[in-house]
């Protein structure tokens, strides 16, 4: 009985020691799947709203009128583009917007798809970057054929300069104006045209490369809805580089020239 007795006892401390390395090491490989570089993201744009929102992986400007971000911001480097398998969240109002982020349910029936502006493809080099993005102060409606077609293939462009130039800086949204059309009870605008500007500040001269996209379907070639950043600017009202020094930032606004960005 007692020899009974001791093999009980020396199991259950093997258990007991077993389960303690065990659950050491599970918290620890967890763990380290949440390890991420800090972004030093610095080049944000004005806010015409005055209500700028820092989430931990990008920024926002959230204008209440239209329901959605003027601007989203964040920096995309060439080590945040191996991904990990996640799984893809419910979207969630944003609790820092002070006015309140409008609910998903508006896009329910919309004919609209939920349009990141900091794609979650973006964000997969962790659980807490990729649930950031899932935030509806990220969203804007956007048509299935658009949302899919081009400007997929303008995120698939900006990971592959993200790549080659090993960090880029990007500014997304959509042109806010009066008299858009809206949907939902909170009244969430639709752009009519929606806007990216893409800035590489690592090599020996800084470059950037501004899109203006019309909110539809199209096949054309990336390169056709090249624009300038002043251009984007007065239609917007927001300053985008004021960081930059003067001579920099003056240069890559007026510019339109695509040529040292490639376009394989």
């Amino acid at each position: 009985m007692k020899n009974r007795k001791v093999v009980y006892i020396v199991i259950t401390l093997l258990f007991a020691v077993g389960f303690y390395f065990y659950d050491g090491f599970a918290f620890e490989t967890s763990a380290s799947t949440e390890t991420v570089e800090v972004s030093d993201f610095n080049f944000l744009p004005t806010s015409t709203t005055g209500q700028v929102v820092h989430h931990q992986f990008y920024a926002l400007s959230y204008h209440e009128k239209y329901e959605q971000a003027e601007w989203v911001a964040y920096e995309l480097t060439q080590n945040q583009l191996s991904g990990i398998s996640i799984k893809r969240p419910y979207f969630e109002q944003d609790p820092k917007v002070t006015t309140q982020s409008a609910h998903f349910k508006n896009f329910k029936n919309s004919g609209y798809n939920k349009g990141h502006l900091c794609p979650a493809g973006d964000r997969k080099f962790s659980a807490a970057s990729y649930n950031e993005t899932f935030f509806t102060s990220n969203i804007s409606p956007q048509t299935y054929g658009f949302n899919a077609g081009v400007w997929n293939r303008l995120e698939e462009k900006v990971r592959y300069w993200a790549q080659k130039y090993q960090k880029v800086y990007i500014v997304t949204g959509g042109i806010l104006k009066p008299d858009l059309k809206t949907i939902g009870t909170e009244k969430v605008a639709v752009p009519k045209y929606f806007y990216k500007i893409i800035l590489d500040y690592n090599g020996a001269e800084t470059k950037a490369i501004a899109f203006l996209i019309p909110h539809e379907k199209s096949e054309k070639g990336l390169y056709q809805f090249v624009t300038s950043i002043d251009e984007i600017e007065s239609l917007t009202g927001i300053d985008f580089y004021p960081e930059l020094p003067d001579e920099i930032e003056n240069k890559i606004e007026k510019s339109s020239d695509y040529k040292h960005w490639a376009f394989r």
